[in-house]
C-alpha cells in the first residue's frame, strides 16, 4: 500500500539517514496512512507535473547548494513516472504507484543502501521541494524510509552525499558496546560528540571529549568541535570514543599516557576545600607553581573554566594561539584543584606544553614568575579569542581630538582584533603622552595593558666592602663599608674611604683580587658600577705610580705576588711547579733603591709583620749549603727558571722572555729578570718577573712583550713554613663602619604607581621618531591611567639590570589588602556616584624570596569560596593570618575590583556565592608562621 499523499508533506520529509531515523520515519508514515490512500484526482495536471519535477525553480534541473536536502529515487520507477506524464493520459495503465525504493536496499531491517549505487543508472536525485511534491501525488511504499541525502562542498565542487560516513561510538568504559551512526562529512565532530552523549545519557554537568582510532591503532583527540567530519578526516568503520573525565578533574586516558596523580589510595575518598590543592615541584618550577596558583584564585576566570564556558570559545585556528591546547591544559588544571579530591597535583602535563611553545621555559632552569604569568595570559587570550579572524586596524594619533573620543576608538580597535576572558577580566587602558624636546610637538595615543609594572623608589647610594691596605707593615689590613653613589666613579670610592682613614684619595689604588692575583687595576675615573658586589675589592696605600715616567722623581709601584713550589715534578725532574697564594701587594719602591737588593730589602720590610728574619745561625747554615751547591755544575736550578750564569750588565736574563729594555725596569737597573743569580747568603725567597696571571711566561702575544712587568716572591715550601706566618698574614681588623647597615624605609604601593606615572625622558637606545622633525629624538614620556580592569595585576619590579650588574631590591612595599584606591590616578573622567570602579581588594601575591641567582617563589591566596587566606609553597598548604602577607618578598599582586566581587556575591552571579577577602581569620593558632 501506498503512504502519503497531498496534505502529509511534514510527515513524510524525515530525515532517515540511519536505521534509527528510518524507523521512526517508518512509524510515523504507517500511522498517517492509516486511512489515508492517494487521491489521484487531486493530482495536477500531467504537463504540470512534469515542470514541476524536472524544470520548475525546485526542479531537478536548478543548482545544488550546500547544505541543503536532496531525495533518492529508484530509477526504474522514475522512468515509468516519465513515461506516465509524457503520455498526456491520467487514466494510463502506464500510472506508476507508490514510490518504491526498494532495490536501493541491501535489506528491509536497517534499510542500507547498497554499495557502489550510480546516479543515472540506479536512482535520481529530487530537490526537497520536487521530493515533497512527488510523495503528496503518489505516496511512498508502506514501511520504507525516505532516502535524504545532503549537498556537501568539496573544494572546487558540490556534491549530493549518497554514502555518508558511518561511525562506531563507543565509551571508554564499555568498549564492547557500540552504536554505529551515520553523519554527513559537512556533519560538526560537535555534533558527534552531542549524539555520543545521547547515546550514552550523559548527565548535562558532566565533561566528555572524543577520541577517535586511527588505521595504525593510536588514538587522536578530537580537540576542534567546530571543524567537519571531512575536516577531521573520518571513515566510515572508525571506532570514536567517548571519554568521561572522573570527579577527582583528572581524565581516565591521562594515567595511561602520563604520570600519577600521586594520590594514594587512602586518598581516593579524600574531599577537601576546592581550590586548596598544592602544586608538586617537578624540579625549580616553583615560579610556575606560584604564577598558576595566583591565577587559580582570580573568581571569574575561574567559574570561567568550571563552567565550560571555553568550550564554545577555544579558537583551534588563530595562527597566534596555541591551537586550543594550553588553554584546554589550564582548564584540566583548574578542574582538578577545584575537585576538592587532591591534596596536591602534579601539572606534568601542563608544563610540557608550556616548553612546547615557548622553548625558553623547557628544562627545569630557575624562571621568573611574572615572565611566565604574562605568557600564561597572552597564551590564554589567543586561544580563547573570539575573533577568528583579525583585520586590520590603523592606529590614529589623537591630532587634537578630545581623549574621550580618541580612548573609545583605541579601545574599539583593541576589541575588533582581541576580545576573549582574558580581556575581558585583565585588560586596562592607558594615555601615552611623548612630547618633543625641539619641536614641542605632542603625540597622544591611548594603548592597552594586561598588568601594570611599576618601578620601585630606588636609593642613589649603595653599600660597598673593601679591604684596606695601609703602608704601614705593623698595620693589619682594615674591613671598610662605605656609602657611595651608584652612579659614582672609583674616585668617589677613593674619597669615602679617605674619611675613614685620613689618608688622602690620591695615595690610594683599588684593585679587583680574585684566586690571589690581581683580576683589575681599576682607573680613578672608572664608574663604580663595573664593581660588582661580589667582587673582592682591595684599596691600597700607595706613595707614587704604577706608570714608570721616565726623569720623574715619584716612587714607583710594583704589583707583587706570593707563589709556593709545589712538590710536583714532570718526567725528567728538571721542573717544579709554582702556585699562587695569599693576597697579592701593590708595593711602593722609592726610585734610588730600585735594584733587585733593593726590592728585596723593601719586600722584607713590607712582610715584616707576618715573615720572620733568619737568626745568625739561620745564616751560617745557608751559607754552608750555598757554598755546596757552588761547587756543582753550572745546571739551571729550580729557583730561577733559567740560567744561573751571571747576565752581562744592562741584560735581561734569558729566561725572562722579554727584550734588552723594559720599560718597567727603568734604566735597566734590575738588569736581569730573576734574582739573586747566585746565593751568596742567605735569603727567604727569590724574585722573578712574571705577567699580570703570575706565571713566568711573557711572550704569549706581542702587547705583553711590553707590558708592565709584575713581580712575583717564590717561596721554597720549607722555608714558608719555617718564616711564612699564614695566620698573621689573613689576619684583619673591621673598622667601625662595617657594623652600619643602610636602613631601607618601607614604600607605599601609592608611591610606585606616582613613579609610573611621572614624566620620563626616553634612553639613548630607544628615542621617538617625530612625525614633525622627521627624526628620532629623546622624547619626554608620560603615562597615565585611563581605564582599569575588573582584575588589577601589579608588577612590582624588583630585578634591577644594567650593564654591569644585576641586583634585586628588597625595599619592603606597604601595599593594603582592602580598599586600595586609585581613584587618584585615573584621568578618565570618573562616575561618582559608584566609587567601588576605583577601588580594589587584594585577593592573591606572588612571592620570591632569596636574590637574583637563586630563589623560590611562594603564593598567598584568597579562597573564592571561603574567603580564606591560605600559604601555597609548592605542594603545601597552610592557611595564614592576614598580617603575614605583606613582606619584602612581595613580587606580583592580584587586586579585584570592588564591584566586580559585589557582582559575584549577589544571587544573580555567575556561580555560587564567593566570599569576600575581607572575611575572618580563624584563630591564629591554626597558622603558619611564613616570615
Amino acid at each position: 500500500s501506498c503512504v502519503g499523499c497531498r496534505g502529509e508533506r511534514t510527515a513524510m520529509a524525515t530525515v532517515a539517514a540511519n536505521p534509527a531515523a528510518a524507523a521512526a520515519a517508518v512509524a510515523a508514515a504507517a500511522a498517517v496512512a492509516e486511512d489515508k490512500e492517494p487521491q489521484h484526482e487531486e493530482l495536477p495536471g500531467l504537463d504540470s507535473q512534469w515542470r514541476q519535477i524536472e524544470n520548475g525553480e525546485s526542479g531537478r534541473e536548478r543548482p545544488l547548494r550546500a547544505g541543503e536536502s536532496w531525495f533518492l529515487v529508484e530509477k526504474h520507477w522514475y522512468k515509468q513516472w516519465e513515461a506516465y506524464v509524457q503520455g498526456g493520459d491520467q487514466d494510463s495503465s502506464t500510472f506508476p504507484g507508490c514510490i518504491n525504493n526498494a532495490t536501493l536496499f541491501q535489506d528491509e531491517i536497517n534499510w542500507r543502501l547498497k554499495e557502489g549505487l550510480v546516479e543515472g543508472e540506479d536512482y535520481v536525485l529530487l530537490p526537497a521541494a520536487a521530493w515533497h511534491d512527488m510523495v503528496s501525488w503518489y505516496g511512498l511504499e508502506h514501511g520504507q524510509p525516505p532516502i535524504e541525502r545532503k549537498v556537501i562542498e568539496l573544494p572546487n565542487i558540490q556534491k549530493v552525499e549518497v554514502y555518508p560516513v558511518e561511525l562506531l561510538l563507543v565509551r571508554h568504559n564499555d568498549l564492547g558496546k557500540s552504536h554505529t551512526v551515520q553523519f554527513s562529512h559537512t556533519d560538526s565532530i560537535g555534533l558527534v560528540l552531542r549524539t555520543a552523549r545521547e547515546r550514552f545519557l550523559v548527565e548535562p554537568q558532566e565533561d566528555t571529549r572524543l577520541w577517535a582510532k586511527n588505521s595504525e591503532g593510536s588514538l587522536d583527540r578530537l580537540y576542534d568541535t567546530h571543524i567537519t567530519v571531512l575536516d577531521a578526516a573520518l571513515e566510515t568503520g572508525q571506532l570514536i570514543i567517548m571519554e568521561t573525565r572522573k570527579k577527582d578533574g583528572t581524565w581516565p586516558s591521562a594515567q595511561l599516557h602520563v604520570m600519577n596523580n600521586n594520590m594514594s589510595e587512602e586518598d581516593e575518598d579524600f574531599k577537601g576545600q576546592p581550590g586548596i590543592c598544592g602544586l608538586t615541584n617537578l624540579g625549580n618550577t616553583c615560579f610556575m607553581n606560584s604564577a598558576l596558583q595566583c591565577l587559580s584564585n582570580v573568581p571569574q576566570l575561574t567559574e570561567y573554566f568550571l563552567n565550560n564556558c571555553y568550550l564554545e570559545e577555544l579558537n583551534f585556528r588563530n595562527p597566534l594561539g596555541m591551537k586550543g591546547e594550553i588553554a584546554e591544559a589550564y582548564a584540566d588544571l583548574v578542574k582538578q584543584a577545584w575537585s576538592g579530591h587532591h591534596r596536591s597535583i602534579v601539572p606534568h602535563v601542563f608544563k610540557n606544553k608550556v616548553g612546547h611553545f615557548a622553548s625558553q621555559f623547557l628544562g627545569y632552569q630557575q624562571h621568573d614568575s611574572q615572565e611566565l604569568l604574562s605568557f600564561l595570559l597572552d597564551g590564554l587570550h589567543e586561544d580563547l579569542n573570539r575573533v577568528k579572524k583579525k583585520e586590520y586596524v590603523e592606529l590614529c594619533d589623537a591630532a587634537g581630538r578630545p581623549d574621550q573620543e580618541v580612548a573609545q576608538e583605541a579601545w574599539q580597535n583593541h576589541k575588533r582584533r582581541n576580545d576573549s576572558v582574558i580581556v575581558d577580566t585583565f585588560h586596562g587602558l592607558f594615555k601615552s603622552t611623548l612630547v618633543c624636546p625641539d619641536c614641542g610637538n605632542v603625540s597622544v595615543t591611548f594603548d592597552p595593558f594586561c598588568y601594570l609594572s611599576v618601578p620601585l623608589p630606588i636609593s642613589h647610594k649603595r653599600v660597598l666592602e673593601v679591604f684596606f691596605i695601609p703602608m704601614d707593615p705593623r698595620r693589619k689590613p682594615e674591613q671598610h663599608r662605605l656609602v657611595v653613589p651608584k652612579k659614582g666613579k672609583i674616585s668617589d670610592l677613593c674619597v669615602a674611604l679617605s674619611k675613614h682613614t685620613g689618608i688622602s684619595p690620591e695615595r690610594m689604588m683599588v684593585a679587583d683580587v680574585f684566586s690571589h692575583r690581581f683580576y683589575k687595576l681599576y682607573q680613578l675615573e672608572e664608574p663604580l658600577s663595573s664593581i660588582l658586589d661580589r667582587d673582592d675589592i682591595f684599596v691600597y696605600e700607595v706613595s707614587g705610580r704604577i706608570e714608570a715616567i721616565e726623569g720623574s722623581r715619584e716612587d714607583i709601584v710594583v704589583p707583587v705576588y706570593l707563589r709556593e713550589r709545589t712538590p710536583a715534578r714532570d718526567y725528567n725532574n728538571s721542573y717544579y711547579g709554582l702556585m699562587l697564594f695569599g693576597h697579592p701587594l701593590l708595593v711602593s719602591v722609592p726610585r734610588d733603591r730600585f735594584t733587585w737588593e733593593g726590592l728585596y730589602n723593601v719586600l722584607m720590610y713590607r712582610l715584616s709583620r707576618y715573615v720572620t728574619k733568619p737568626n745568625s745561625d739561620d745564616e751560617d747554615d745557608g751559607d754552608e749549603k750555598e757554598d755546596d751547591e757552588e761547587d756543582k755544575d753550572d745546571v739551571p736550578g729550580p729557583s730561577t727558571g733559567g740560567s744561573l750564569r751571571d747576565p752581562e750588565p744592562e741584560q735581561a736574563g734569558p729566561s725572562s722572555g722579554v727584550t734588552n729594555r723594559c720599560p718597567f725596569l727603568l734604566d735597566n737597573c734590575l738588569g736581569t729578570s730573576q734574582w739573586p743569580p747566585r746565593r751568596r747568603r742567605k735569603q727567604l725567597f727569590t724574585l722573578q718577573t712574571v705577567n699580570s696571571n703570575g706565571t713566568s711566561d711573557r711572550t704569549t702575544s706581542p702587547e705583553e712583550v711590553h707590558a708592565q712587568p709584575y713581580i712575583a716572591i717564590d717561596w721554597e715550601p720549607e722555608m714558608k713554613k719555617r718564616y711564612y706566618d699564614e695566620v698573621e698574614a689573613e689576619g684583619y681588623v673591621k673598622h667601625d663602619c662595617v657594623g652600619y647597615v643602610m636602613k631601607k624605609a618601607p614604600v607605599r604601593l601609592q608611591e610606585c604607581i606616582e613613579l609610573f606615572t611621572t614624566v620620563e625622558t626616553l634612553e639613548k637606545e630607544n628615542p621617538w621618531y617625530c612625525p614633525s622633525c622627521k627624526q628620532h629624538q629623546l622624547a619626554t614620556k608620560k603615562l597615565d591611567l585611563w581605564m582599569l580592569p575588573e582584575i588589577l595585576i601589579i608588577h612590582l619590579k624588583r630585578f634591577s639590570y644594567t650593564k654591569f650588574s644585576r641586583e634585586k631590591l628588597d625595599t619592603l612595599v606597604e601595599f593594603p589588602i582592602r580598599d586600595l584606591d586609585f581613584s587618584e590616578f585615573v584621568i578618565q573622567p570618573q562616575n561618582d556616584s559608584n566609587p567601588e570602579l576605583y577601588k580594589y581588594d587584594l585577593i592573591a601575591v606572588s612571592n620570591h624570596y632569596g636574590g637574583m641567582r637563586d630563589g623560590h617563589y611562594t603564593t598567598f591566596a584568597c579562597n573564592k569560596d571561603s574567603g580564606q587566606w591560605h600559604y601555597f609553597d609548592d605542594n603545601s598548604v597552610s592557611p595564614v593570618n592576614e598580617n603575614q602577607i605583606e613582606s619584602k618578598a612581595a613580587y606580583v599582586l592580584f587586586y579585584q575590583r570592588q564591584d566586580v566581587a559585589r557582582r559575584l556575591l549577589s544571587p544573580t552571579g555567575s556561580s555560587g556565592a564567593p566570599a569576600s577577602p575581607a572575611c575572618s581569620s580563624p584563630p591564629s593558632s591554626e597558622f603558619m608562621d611564613v616570615n
